[in-house]
């Protein structure tokens, strides 16, 4: 039957429910519901001109694309394209589809390279070069069994440190956005991403449905975050570190294993089972953190990159 390809459409019967579920299946590391696709559809920065894409056979989503433009990198031009098929329909073109639009689309807004996650496999690493791109760098999925598994004693914060809840910045969130913008600034990455936007960053991360600012944990010393993890929940019993880091003064005092540690302990209680994360395979001290904490690396994606023109 004949696949059509087509931007995904919220009122839709089962566009949202059929992008998650792909989502899913081929990266089931990720969290990812029909309410987190519809806050970046409504909410995402309009110069990201973000446009995910469904393969859609006999009504049914077997395919999606995540494509949309850095609008925050230093480096203008930049397009992000990533291509997931479910994997009852792999081998069979839908990918290849997919790619054909998102690179539309994204040369059509003065993309001039464009960069895409991809599973560490020799299928998925074949239809990238095949289509042009170039292996760069890779980074690695982690889970922690909650449930299970043992988690380090908590432990005190060092005089002078406190660890206090997300939601307890509520009334005044520039300081996190501030030790957020810095944090991710120095985070191993294709592109250099640069936080000026604190409204966009607001809407983005904050309101985000995933983010649950009861479980992020924030380290806070002279009267200001220096440390934090950042929480993401799917409301039920998979919970995911959206970021940790800690502001570069404060750096190589545990801050952030401290604050890590924290919102696991709490994660655990509230009744979630899994964790994951994900780290950058050259982010060394990171992973040791997260081996420290018990995670295993439960899947590998290579970054690839084409440039156009």
């Amino acid at each position: 039957m004949t696949v059509t390809v087509r931007e995904l459409r919220p009122d839709a019967a089962g566009d949202l429910e059929g992008f998650a579920l792909v989502r899913h299946l081929a990266l089931p590391f990720i969290l990812i519901t029909p309410q987190s696709l519809t806050h970046d559809l409504t909410r995402m920065h309009p110069d990201a001109h973000y446009r995910p894409l469904v393969a859609v056979r006999d009504g049914e989503v077997i395919g999606t694309a995540q494509v949309f433009l850095a609008h925050d990198s230093t480096e203008p031009g930049q397009g992000n394209v990533n291509i997931y098929v479910h994997p009852d329909h792999t081998g069979h073109g839908v990918g290849t589809l997919l790619l054909r639009a998102a690179e539309e689309h994204l040369a059509a807004h003065g993309a001039r390279k464009l960069l895409s996650w991809v599973l560490d496999g020799p299928r998925n690493r074949a239809f990238a070069e095949r289509h042009g791109y170039r292996a760069s760098r890779s980074a690695h999925f982690l889970r922690l069994d909650l449930a299970d598994g043992t988690l380090p004693p908590l432990q005190d914060p060092p005089p002078g440190v406190e660890l206090r809840k997300g939601s307890d910045f509520a009334g005044d969130l520039r300081p996190l956005f501030a030790l957020d913008a810095e944090t991710t600034a120095d985070e191993p990455s294709d592109i250099d991403v640069e936080f000026t936007d604190f409204d966009t960053w607001v809407e983005e991360t904050w309101r985000h449905p995933l983010f649950d600012a009861e479980l992020t944990t924030v380290a806070v010393a002279d009267g200001r975050p220096v440390a934090f993890t950042a929480a993401r929940t799917d409301g039920a019993t998979r919970y995911a570190t959206g970021m940790t880091g800690t502001a570069r003064a404060h750096r190589g005092r545990g801050l952030a294993k401290l604050a890590k540690n924290d919102s696991l302990h709490r994660a655990r209680a509230a009744g979630y089972r899994e964790a994951f994360t994900g780290n950058d395979t050259g982010n060394e001290p990171m992973l040791a953190i997260n081996k420290w904490f018990g995670y295993e690396v439960c899947g590998t994606e290579v970054r690839y990159v084409r440039e156009l023109g």
